[in-house]
């Protein structure tokens, strides 16, 4: 049987240090998985966009494609502009299957990622540490209410003493304001872990809210590690495990 390939959707950004990290966690998958086809595709800005990308999909082959969203919760993106891009693309190439895998949130595996980066900020869970988990923020208020649960849960599981969201963009609260909050609580160590997958306008953004509250502490993104690899061949084995004999846009 014909291996299904892979492909990374993922937003795309002017900086190039997003591509720069897409293309690491393709290759880290790649040598994880020696014989799968791994590569990348854009919603904007970068190259190739997801519709070329599927086109060269289909030419250079007929083995199913998994797409799976670069997404950590269901918003915008995921709900419309990816089965949207999706849908045009298999009505231009009637050949080519593809299963759209579900996003990558929430999975424990975000968590250890995000622990990986804030040890390397030397930052260990402690209970008298309060974390600020700091999203892109998003219009749509269910998936703005999916990090807060996925905050919740992660205090539980690594025994912070708190973990407080903050937003980017879209939505409050802003860094400032969920460090408020976690200080109101008695915690006095403080960090800022952003909930972003690649280095860019956000994550940028969002260490200087931290430097202006005063919180030196500043884990980089998710970035090209190996639990977010690992949570995405996940996402591929469930995606061929609900449908394994035919895969369908958008299902």
């Amino acid at each position: 049987m014909t291996t299904p390939r892979l492909l990374l959707l993922a937003h795309g950004s002017r900086d190039p240090r997003h591509a720069a990290t897409m293309d690491a966690l393709a290759g880290r998958l790649r040598a994880l998985r020696p014989g799968l086809d791994a590569r990348v595709g854009y919603l904007d800005h970068c190259a190739p966009r997801i519709p070329r990308a599927l086109e060269q999909l289909a030419e250079e082959g007929q083995a199913p494609v998994v797409a799976v969203p670069m997404l950590l919760a269901r918003a915008y993106h995921a709900k419309t502009d990816i089965p949207g891009v999706l849908r045009e693309a298999a009505a231009r190439l009637p050949r080519l299957t593809v299963q759209q895998a579900d996003v990558l949130g929430p999975s424990p595996l975000l968590w250890r990622a995000l622990e990986r980066r804030l040890a390397e900020a030397g930052v260990r869970p402690s209970a008298d540490t309060g974390i600020v988990l700091a999203s892109a923020g998003s219009s749509d208020a269910s998936a703005n209410a999916a990090v807060r649960a996925t905050a919740a849960a992660w205090q539980r599981a690594a025994g912070w003493g708190g973990v407080a969201v903050a937003h980017a963009s879209a939505a409050p609260p802003s860094v400032a304001e969920a460090a408020a909050a976690l200080r109101a609580q008695g915690l006095r160590h403080l960090a800022v872990a952003p909930y972003l997958l690649a280095p860019g306008l956000l994550p940028d953004r969002i260490a200087a809210q931290a430097a202006t509250a005063g919180i030196p502490a500043v884990a980089a993104p998710i970035g090209a590690s190996p639990d977010l690899a690992e949570l995405l061949l996940q996402r591929y084995a469930e995606a061929l495990t609900i449908r394994p004999a035919a895969l369908a846009v958008g299902a």
